[in-house]
């Protein structure tokens, strides 16, 4: 098969035309919007939804499907009652390097707001992911993701309070969790197990977000190990998946197999 020798890497084999050559009204009318996009460049202000059906000659339902997509996919964005073009998703490594650090290399400025810091007994379920006993004191400390202070993510964080007594006193909740374990209490990661999952955010969740409750999320459940092999945290953090990608790198042992 031969393929446009202007196409992007990654993108679509054919635009995503099928075989049959048919494709629906509205995804012809996201391939146009999609050309407007590159042309207005990130925070363009899109046409009205009326105008752009008056120019692509389709019923605003059909620009209304083409625009809902282009949102998901984060290549638009909500400002007021407008449209923008979004700018590049956040690349966020699959690593044990933070949050704060993966933003800052992307010159972007990072921050956290505060939802809640509670304590209470270590439940069966937990205790063997944070090195607590059944019913020993845990603190679960919630917090909002912020990339130059647009809310992206919800980030919930388990640990013992034997490893970290003074979480609520010392800790400042704006700063890398971290960065405080490593300079305040000389607690080095040794490696961790992530798994990364599609969901829905609750009702809640979208609310202390600020995104519709329909809007893909990147859920992502994070156990660590300190340097010893001994059980530290449990991280369970929801990024918005209009906003986010996530990156790592493979080496020859991560490639070995029948695959490709």
């Amino acid at each position: 098969m031969d393929y446009p020798n202007d196409q992007a890497p990654g993108a679509a084999v054919r635009s995503g035309i099928p075989e049959h050559g048919r494709i629906p009204k509205y995804y012809a009318v996201k391939a146009r919007i999609s050309l407007l996009i590159e042309e207005l460049g990130e925070g363009g202000t899109l046409p009205t939804e009326r105008d752009l059906a008056v120019r692509y000659e389709v019923s605003r339902e059909t620009v209304r499907q083409a625009l809902r997509e282009l949102l998901l996919e984060g290549r638009l964005r909500r400002q007021g009652r407008g449209t923008v073009v979004a700018g590049p998703k956040l690349e966020q490594p699959l690593s044990l390097a933070s949050y704060t650090e993966g933003v800052r290399r992307q010159g972007r400025r990072p921050g956290r707001s505060l939802i809640s810091l509670d304590r209470f007994p270590c439940s069966d379920a937990l205790a063997g992911q944070i090195g607590a006993a059944r019913g020993e004191p845990v603190w679960h400390m919630e917090r909002v993701l912020l990339a130059d202070d647009e809310r992206v993510g919800l980030e919930s964080t388990y640990v013992a309070v034997a490893r970290v007594p003074r979480l609520d006193a010392d800790f400042d909740p704006d700063s890398s969790f971290y960065a405080y374990l490593r300079e305040r209490l000389a607690i080095s990661f040794g490696d961790a197990d992530e798994r990364i999952e599609t969901v829905l955010a609750t009702p809640r969740e979208a609310l202390l977000i600020g995104t519709p409750p329909a809007l893909p999320m990147l859920l992502l459940h994070r156990v660590s190990r300190d340097t010893e092999g001994e059980p530290l945290e449990r991280v369970r953090t929801l990024y918005r998946g209009d906003r986010f990608s996530f990156t790592t790198h493979l080496g020859n042992q991560n490639l070995l197999g029948d695959g490709g």
